[in-house]
């Protein structure tokens, strides 16, 4: 789900709220947040594809400065959608959103000169339930818009959807 939130401009900058509980509620966001993060990345770097399970986690992402590509794929087993993908591109200047329920795995690539990506969860981080999905996993398909992207050495040997066992997917 894409959320373009109300913001307030003049010549000085502008001002927004990038959450407010009942109005995002309206948008059909019912989970709560209880962790905010932040990460900086330079231009290249692609992050992801990362999904919690069990404890899956909802994420609510937004660029404060820069700009990303920001994908959510569907992995819940017998999701109509299953494997398919979304790709949006985000930034500090367009100030969109993108809210990535639970049962999505998320990843981003930085298409600016760097990003400051914001984003918050809607469950805490778990080492022990950190799972995820090989970038260019050719049945996926995500059409990124580098080709070489900087990974780290996790991210670069994650498996294939096809290879991971249905306990290791949300349901």
């Amino acid at each position: 789900m894409v959320i373009e939130p109300d913001g307030f401009g003049d010549q000085r900058g502008f001002f927004m709220e990038t959450w407010q509980k009942e109005r995002y509620r309206s948008f059909g966001i019912k989970e709560d947040f209880v962790q905010d993060n932040l990460s900086y990345s330079e231009h290249g770097v692609l992050r992801g594809l990362h999904f919690q399970n069990p404890q899956g986690q909802g994420k609510l992402v937004y660029v404060v400065r820069g700009e990303v590509y920001d994908v959510a794929v569907d992995i819940r087993r017998g999701s109509p959608t299953f494997g398919r993908w979304e790709g949006h591109y985000l930034s500090g200047d367009n100030k969109r959103q993108l809210y990535v329920p639970p049962g999505f795995a998320h990843g981003f690539c930085v298409t600016g000169e760097s990003a400051l990506f914001a984003y918050k969860c809607t469950n805490y981080y778990n080492r022990e339930a950190e799972k995820g999905l090989l970038w260019n996993d050719p049945e996926i398909g995500i059409d990124w818009p580098l080709e070489n992207p900087v990974l780290s050495g996790k991210d670069a040997v994650l498996p294939r959807l096809k290879v991971l066992q249905d306990d290791e997917l949300p349901g």
